[in-house]
């Protein structure tokens, strides 16, 4: 199995550049149990859960059973609460929009693609992660998995550097991504996270803000698809600085 490079996350609250009280924009606040330190906690319980949940994906899975194997992951790692469905779509799938449901019947074949899109809460804080893994020798799957992290960061480089509004971040992900011969799905335009429920603060999209997102703010979703819609590679993260990822676990993209 492969993916993206791993990354080997730097969870720290006081190497984070973090406006934890100053944003005065309505569409940033956070609930009561906002925490700096559970915010990460949170972020690294998910990312461990990825992990784990893709070691135990093979060629000649259902899709419905690699869903519930999920489900029992994350229950297992004390994480049985998640404020959006577990997702994880194999091959055809893969070019569906979140809000849509997968064909049944999909079995992961043994040159394939894959992702994973879990939400699990733990304590107050919400967790959100996905990720793009490939089976198999298809050169051309893992080409687009390692790209739609790689546009991330990209576009994340951008945010950091050139304090873009959310609305142009996606633009120029939409611009990016056809450079590198791939279709950005703009119906997965990015949304608030915070303390449980962030739905209860803001149900906007990230890629309609138009201010520039503040960190831990913002889970910034990238999904590349095949201009012929055969495949799709999807990745997501929370907005934060460079200091929260190791540089030497970054795909090929100006991270500084």
């Amino acid at each position: 199995m492969e993916a993206g490079p791993d990354r080997n996350v730097q969870q720290t609250s006081n190497e984070v550049n973090l406006m934890t009280d100053t944003s005065t924009n309505p569409a940033e606040r956070v609930g009561p149990a906002f925490s700096v330190d559970g915010m990460l906690l949170a972020r690294q319980k998910t990312q461990q859960a990825i992990r784990d949940i893709s070691g135990k994906i093979v060629p000649g899975m259902l899709e419905e059973d690699a869903v519930a194997m999920a489900k029992q992951v994350l229950l297992d790692s004390g994480l049985g609460l998640s404020w959006h469905p577990t997702r994880v779509r194999f091959g055809s799938n893969t070019t569906k929009p979140m809000k849509v449901n997968s064909d049944p019947g999909i079995v992961l074949q043994e040159n394939d693609i894959f992702f994973l899109d879990i939400a699990p809460r733990f304590n107050a804080w919400e967790g959100d992660a996905g990720q793009t893994f490939t089976v198999g020798n298809n050169a051309l799957y893992q080409q687009c998995a390692l790209d739609a992290e790689r546009l991330f960061h990209e576009v994340r480089g951008v945010w950091e550097k050139e304090q873009l509004t959310g609305r142009e971040l996606y633009e120029f992900a939409r611009v990016t991504a056809e450079s590198m011969g791939w279709r950005l799905n703009l119906d997965l335009p990015g949304h608030r996270i915070s303390d449980f429920p962030h739905a209860a603060i803001y149900r906007g999209d990230l890629a309609e803000f138009e201010a520039c997102p503040s960190p831990m703010r913002w889970i910034l979703e990238i999904h590349i698809l095949d201009p012929e819609g055969r495949f799709g590679a999807f990745f997501e993260d929370m907005l934060l600085d460079a200091s929260c990822y190791s540089r030497s676990h970054m795909p090929d993209a100006d991270v500084t």
